[in-house]
């Protein structure tokens, strides 16, 4: 058994099949799958499923999977505690982003970049998810970092978080439309939507758990017509009478044109979080720690939260 094998096995299951994973890996995929078959050979059973369309993992996969995980953990350790000394950061940073958040006030993508700069010897994995998944593959280990849409209104145990954007969730809709006439100077009760076709983000993400839950008090299920990962389509769907959007944006936001009109929910007021989560033990590796700790202090605040918070821990130390 060859730590290499482990790796492509690892990297199979993480990419749900061969084709990703041979692009991943920057190797042909019958290598890699004559591989897998050799792993397999020396196990003595098959450790994926690939009767289906997807590749899946068999019974023994699922009990081998955290072993093999915890083993390229520890090899990877050891090369990173090597190059510790030497000052040197290397090794691979999976970072979860929720769709969207590259267009909020905190720049991530010149952020990495310039960390790249810094350290171009590390790898950073960037995956794009709904808030629900990422936040239960970060507790999982398969995800170092994460910016995401907090679902619930305390993190699960395990789980920190640091807000980086909190911003009341607004009406969206043509400037004509009877509910934003209704309550120009107001802003729009909660109770208002509860016979409206409402333009909203997917199941999973922070914005839909906080409307949910604001309607759920208010003794109603909102009616969701239209469903997208992206803000910008959700808007167009607003302009276009299909429905009044519910988005977290404000009444002067630069991204609403002449053809759409935002106004605050109210009685009561609904807020939506972006923040940075990550593992309360921290991150299983070095280079994702120090990652960590550059974005801690690098995003913004918000002016209406205060940091830390209690179910924050300290900031995992920087390697020596």
């Amino acid at each position: 058994m060859e730590l290499r094998q482990l790796r492509y096995f690892v990297t199979v299951v993480e990419e749900g099949g061969f084709t990703r994973a041979a692009a991943r890996l920057h190797l042909a995929q019958p290598g890699l799958s004559a591989q897998i078959r050799q792993l397999e050979k020396e196990l003595g059973q098959p450790l994926l499923d690939r009767s289906h369309r997807s590749v899946t993992l068999t019974e023994l996969g699922r009990a081998v999977l955290p072993y093999a995980r915890s083993a390229l953990a520890a090899a990877d350790g050891v090369r990173q505690t090597a190059d510790a000394f030497t000052g040197l950061l290397r090794g691979r940073v999976s970072l979860g982003l929720v769709p969207g958040s590259g267009g909020h006030a905190f720049d991530i993508a010149g952020f990495l970049a310039d960390f790249h700069d810094a350290h171009p010897e590390l790898e950073i994995a960037l995956r794009e998810d709904t808030s629900e998944r990422m936040q239960a593959a970060v507790l999982s280990g398969e995800l170092d970092i994460a910016v995401l849409g907090p679902t619930d209104e305390a993190p699960p145990a395990g789980l920190s978080l640091q807000t980086v954007i909190d911003t009341p969730l607004a009406v969206v809709a043509a400037p004509d439309d009877p509910l934003l006439a209704a309550h120009r100077s107001t802003g729009v009760p909660l109770a208002a939507l509860r016979d409206r076709a409402l333009i909203c983000l997917p199941p999973g993400t922070g914005v839909r758990a906080a409307l949910e839950r604001a309607c759920a008090r208010a003794g109603f299920r909102p009616r969701v017509a239209f469903e997208a990962a992206a803000p910008p389509l959700l808007a167009r769907f607003a302009a276009r009478g299909l429905g009044v959007a519910v988005l977290p944006v404000s009444e002067n936001d630069p991204d609403l044109d002449g053809h759409l009109r935002a106004l605050p929910i109210v009685n009561p007021a609904i807020r939506a979080r972006i923040a940075l989560a990550w593992r309360t033990a921290g991150p299983a590796g070095p280079a994702a720690r120090v990652l960590l700790d550059r974005l801690r202090t690098t995003v913004p605040v918000p002016p209406s939260t205060e940091e830390p918070t209690p179910t924050e821990e300290p900031r995992p130390d920087r390697p020596t």
